[in-house]
């Protein structure tokens, strides 16, 4: 899916539109206000192949030159499963997913930190 209309469901599972949810921080208009919040809208990124917003929020330590979101991929889910630290009286955070894709799904132990006052994704480990 890579309709940017906004008037359909948010693909991160929020029970809220994309306009309501991710669209915000995917625009780069706000910062997400938390690290479960900035994974989400990287997982909307990867659905709506948006690049921009995928390496804006990436920590610069460990940002790649590009990130290319295969528009074939046909996400269909995310389960956020835990959630560690990441608020707005935290520095750093840790947020467990399941992104599931047609076809599979990928199982993750994200890591985020502050960089400038805005949560950043700082790297992963794949659980399974």
């Amino acid at each position: 899916m890579t309709d940017r209309s906004g008037a359909h469901p948010c693909s991160c599972g929020s029970g809220g539109t994309y306009a309501e949810c991710c669209e915000r921080y995917v625009s780069g208009a706000v910062a997400a206000p938390t690290a479960e919040a900035l994974m989400r809208s990287r997982y909307s990124a990867f659905v709506v192949c948006d690049e921009a917003h995928l390496l804006r929020t990436w920590h610069p330590r460990t940002r790649p030159p590009r990130v290319e979101p295969d528009p074939r991929t046909r996400w269909t889910g995310l389960e956020v499963l835990g959630v560690t630290g990441g608020s707005a009286f935290h520095t750093t955070g840790t947020v467990t997913f399941r992104a599931s894709y047609r076809g599979g799904s990928l199982h993750e132990r994200s890591r985020f930190e502050r960089v400038g006052g805005a949560w950043a994704y700082v790297d992963g480990d794949f659980l399974g």
